[in-house]
């Protein structure tokens, strides 16, 4: 949701309550002025109940009934209400439609309230501010995907213009970045945040330049300026992270001033709760750069239609556990720019790769391994219930069982003997503790009660016994009154309000009400069919029943605070079993794929080599083994005898159709999957280390900011031109094909020239001008390359091979052909293409030459000959005589009619 500075969810509502109200409205505006721009949840019994303009904006968007509840003012006052119970569910519905909720609950009990007067209202406070971007609970967030709150704070004056801090506070992951302006995009867009915190300069600045996409700039949310005074921001940074954890001084003015309003957000909307995070880092990040245009064109995460199938992520992710997809999503939208970092990733897919019985059985157990981290994470804000408490039992169990087989593994390089050893440090008290306390059928909070299982405290079983117990007693007591009261209809029955009574039809009260019954039944309630009555003997068993059920949820409460506490006293154990069981899962589940996909080990070095054998697409080959047919491999090879200093650049000439940009994306995957620590798809590959891959495939426009499909072209290539070093991979297709020709082919010309030049990096760049093919024997390091073509019998086949050389000619009219283009318009265009090709003066003109633009309509396409037919399809052989004559008397209407 995009907040504009003034702007909130409702219309402002007074800071006090107008003269008039009823206690409950004045405790209601008193709540509501202090949390602006959120949406009230305002708890009453087992309801969430929205007043005012709350109701009407939760109705529309949730579909419930519009109703009204008393008057304000001399109006109805609208209102709308969700269950308790199926709050999550509303709360994601109001979350997706971009609403901030403010939790408002009873924070005493109404028998509380009533003892400071009958006209006391129950006290209520605000618990949490749910917004897209602090959400905790599985049901409300992606369970493979992070769910990032990023601040963004802008000091112009500084040569790092932006500081970013964000955090995922379901799973305890932070982060921290000094930003320059050029940098803004391409990484919020790889962090993909779920809410942008920022200050109503910074939001006007960002509107003003329209400098994020769509997605992003609806998700920024205007904050009080005091919230980024980097003056005291250090002192907002301790209510998360204690000075012995982290120095806010080591930081930028920026990255402090960004990390100092995350920090104070978070506090304010948790309300003041704990919160586990990591202690963020800030320097130099060893990550190759990709920028978002790039992330587009290579489908890492989403394809250019939006969806997660078909994309990168979606075809690598084998994982088993949603922390393991969590962590394979990090690595592929940021690979490693660190050799060694990369190198020990390969190390141990090699060893799991080795080792295929030790693999299985790993996957086997990781199966049944839970979220760790996000359980960890709501126990610790005090949201988390029993289920949480199984799940790090389960999470602790798991690493337990897994300890075992990856230290047994074959080949044991240092990634795997530190997943080992992490994955031993398991505390395994913690995890019997709870599995010794629990029980069975847990329920999700610990106010429902009946988790802890019988025989775990003999305290809590003695009170369970009463409650048990009484429910006997009721039934006797039911079968004494009714003899004393000669009435064998007469029953016990419980409702809140009488609590326990005793209830006769209303043709046998009278006698109930005379002596001697009357000394036993106390008359409460009549009613047209029945009549209600009490007793001392129900007065006392519904005390004892009431208090041996809050005796007994008040000791389930107290063992559950005790697990509670012995789980967070290992919160940074927890913490490092987290990290350990998702690269478990992620290095085992690309193991995996590598063999199923025979994929290769590639070799990372600190050159400049780019030799690929064998290449081929992820995707595009995942896709086709699914439908049954084979991927055409390639190879690649951009390494040059001067590979310190430079690299090969790939002139690629051939059809539509015929896939160059499969290929040239191709070759951008597999350095993004070599360099993310994964197996390639590929025969061999040797990789010097890739600072930024740059992909400039497809054609796409930018309507919202008034960009056409060339201007995006132009705008794209002249970022790789100014951002690309010698250490990049520059995947190009089709540059100046969206105008003039010469325009266009004096573009594609300087740009090869810059690429080779100037930049000296290693690329691959296609196009249909062919004459830059003229620039292999003028340019050192560029070399031609096509890809082949059969002509066969007039139609063309694809053959999907790169081989050296220039492509003969263009074959667009046969792949206007193959779409389904009607076959006058073929027709002419060859007629045309014909003219065009013949003639030796190329500066005459078309239309002069040739009648382009008359109006001339092309022949009919003529009737098909039915005679011809008839007898090209006759089979005497096979006809009976019946069947010759009627194909005579038919052949004889036919030619009569035709005239011949």
């Amino acid at each position: 949701m995009t907040d504009a500075p003034a702007a909130s969810t409702a219309k402002a509502r007074p800071k006090t309550a107008p003269e008039g109200s009823t206690p409950m409205m004045a405790q209601y505006f008193e709540i509501k002025a202090v949390n602006p721009g959120c949406l009230l949840f305002y708890r009453m019994g087992d309801f969430y109940e929205l007043f005012f303009e709350d109701a009407e904006v939760a109705s529309r968007a949730l579909g419930i009934a519009l109703t009204k509840r008393g008057k304000h003012l001399g109006e109805d006052i609208p209102m709308c209400g969700v269950p308790v119970h199926a709050a999550r569910d509303y709360l994601r519905k109001l979350i997706a439609f971009g609403h901030r909720v403010a939790v408002c609950e009873q924070i005493e009990p109404p028998a509380e309230a009533k003892k400071r007067g009958a006209k006391s209202v129950v006290r209520r406070e605000v618990v949490r501010l749910v917004t897209a971007g602090t959400i905790t609970e599985d049901e409300l967030l992606p369970a493979g995907a992070n769910n990032f709150l990023l601040a963004l704070s802008m000091l112009r004056h500084t040569e790092a213009e932006f500081g970013a801090a964000w955090a995922d506070i379901s799973t305890g992951e932070a982060h921290c970045a000094d930003l320059t302006a050029d940098e803004l995009t391409d990484e919020l867009v790889r962090i993909d945040p779920a809410e942008i915190i920022v200050t109503e300069a910074t939001f006007e600045a960002l509107q003003e330049t329209n400098s994020l996409p769509a997605p992003l700039s609806e998700r920024l949310i205007v904050q009080p300026a005091e919230l980024f005074e980097s003056e005291t921001a250090s002192g907002r940074v301790g209510a998360i992270w204690p000075p012995d954890r982290l120095d806010p001084t080591h930081f930028t003015r920026a990255a402090r001033t960004a990390l100092g309003a995350l920090a104070g957000y978070i506090y304010d909307t948790q309300r003041g709760a704990s919160v586990p995070l990591a202690v963020p880092d800030i320097g130099s990040r060893a990550t190759m750069v990709i920028d978002a245009a790039t992330r587009a064109s290579l489908e890492l995460v989403r394809t250019q239609a939006g969806k997660p199938e078909g994309a990168l992520l979606d075809c690598l992710d084998a994982c088993l556990t949603p922390s393991g997809s969590r962590l394979l999503a990090a690595r592929l939208t940021a690979p490693s720019s660190d050799v060694d970092t990369v190198n020990a990733r390969l190390d141990m897919l090699a060893s799991l790769a080795a080792d295929t019985g030790v693999l299985d059985g790993l996957r086997g157990r990781l199966k049944s391994v839970p979220d760790l981290a996000r359980a960890l994470s709501r126990l610790a804000l005090e949201r988390g219930g029993p289920r949480d408490l199984r799940v790090v039992a389960g999470a602790i169990s798991g690493a337990r069982d897994l300890a075992a087989p990856v230290s047994g593994l074959q080949m044991q390089p240092e990634g795997i003997a530190r997943l080992a050893a992490n994955l031993d440090e398991a505390p395994a008290g913690v995890a019997d503790a709870i599995s010794d306390a629990l029980g069975e059928d847990l329920p999700l909070l610990p106010r429902d009660g009946g988790f802890v299982r019988s025989g775990y405290d003999e305290r809590l079983d003695t009170e369970r016994r009463l409650g048990s117990e009484s429910r006997q007693i009721i039934a006797s007591l039911q079968a004494e009154y009714a003899e004393l009261a000669a009435v064998k209809s007469l029953k016990i029955k419980h409702n809140n309000v009488l609590g326990y009574f005793v209830e006769v039809p209303a043709a046998h009260g009278p006698k109930l009400m005379e002596p001697p019954l009357a000394e036993t039944f106390i008359h409460r309630q009549t009613m047209a069919n029945a009549m209600r009555f009490s007793t001392t003997k129900l007065g006392d068993l519904e005390a004892r029943i009431a208090g041996a059920a809050a005796a007994a949820l008040a000791i389930e409460l107290e063992i559950f605070a005790a697990l509670r506490a012995r789980v967070l006293a290992e919160t940074e154990t927890l913490h490092k079993l987290a990290a350990a069981l998702a690269e478990t899962d992620l290095s085992a589940a690309l193991a995996l794929i590598a063999l199923e996909r025979d994929y290769c080990r590639p070799h990372v070095d600190e050159s400049l080599d780019f030799a690929v054998v064998g290449g081929r697409h992820p995707v595009v080959e995942t896709m086709l083994k699914r439908a049954g047919a084979g991927f055409v491999a390639n190879d690649c090879n951009l390494t040059t005898p001067d590979e310190e200093t430079a690299g090969a650049l790939w002139l690629v000439t051939g059809p539509n159709m015929g896939g160059k940009s499969t290929f040239l994306r191709q070759n951008a995957l597999i350095a993004i999957m070599a360099q993310m620590g994964s197996f390639v798809p590929a025969t061999s590959a040797r990789l010097g280390l890739v600072d930024r891959v740059f992909s400039r495939v497809g054609a796409s426009d930018d309507i919202a900011r008034g960009h056409s499909t060339f201007m995006v072209e132009m705008i794209e290539t002249a970022a790789i031109l100014d951002r690309a070093t010698v250490r990049s991979l520059v995947v190009l297709d089709e540059i100046g094909r969206g105008t003039a020709t010469f325009d266009g082919l004096s573009i594609a010309w300087a740009c090869v020239e810059a690429l080779h030049e100037t930049t000296r990096c290693r690329a691959l760049f296609a196009t249909h001008f062919h004459e830059l093919t003229a620039l292999a024997g003028r340019l050192g390091r560029v070399s031609n390359h096509t890809m082949k073509v059969r002509d066969y019998r007039g139609d063309v086949v694809f053959l999907h091979e790169v081989a050296q050389g220039a492509a003969d000619r263009s074959y667009g009219i046969h792949v206007a052909r193959l779409a389904g283009l009607p076959a006058a318009v073929v027709e002419r265009a060859r007629e045309v293409l014909n003219h065009l090709e013949s003639r030796a003066d190329t500066s005459g003109s078309v239309g002069t030459d040739l009648p382009l633009f008359t109006a001339r309509r092309p022949a009919p396409a003529p009737e098909p000959d039915r005679l011809a037919e008839m007898l090209e399809a006759a089979d005497p052989d096979q006809m009976t005589p019946r069947q010759a004559i009627e194909m005579l008397y038919e052949l004889k209407r036919l030619s009569q009619k035709a005239g011949r």
